[in-house]
């Protein structure tokens, strides 16, 4: 696969594909809708949930980390996840554009 010329495309076709890229995985979408669901976790209540390994689970985490969409407090030996409420309500203004496209309607030829 080749690399992707990332800078021939707009600022925002970059940034969108950057996030569809954190949730094109599906333990990445379980841990997202499990965080919706619980005002907290730690990293073991999400071991158990998801059915992965912790090493697994941690770079999940670290994606949606460094994608903005969740934060951590550390409490004791812990972290605690929870959703980044702003970060997500951004992500949703970004996406929801494209999202909303509609496409135009053809004479039958394709």
């Amino acid at each position: 696969m080749g690399l992707i010329k990332s800078e021939i495309f707009s600022e925002s076709q970059n940034e969108l594909a950057s996030i569809a890229k954190v949730f094109a995985n599906p333990a990445r979408i379980a841990i997202l809708q499990y965080l919706f669901n619980t005002d907290s976790c730690i990293c073991g209540d999400l071991v158990d949930e998801i059915g992965l390994a912790q090493p697994t689970v941690s770079q999940h985490l670290k994606e949606l980390r460094n994608m903005g969409l969740i934060k951590g407090e550390v409490e004791g030996r812990n972290v605690c996840y929870c959703i980044d409420a702003d970060n997500w309500s951004a992500m949703k203004a970004k996406f929801m554009p494209f999202l909303d496209l509609e496409p135009k309607q053809m004479d039958g030829n394709c």
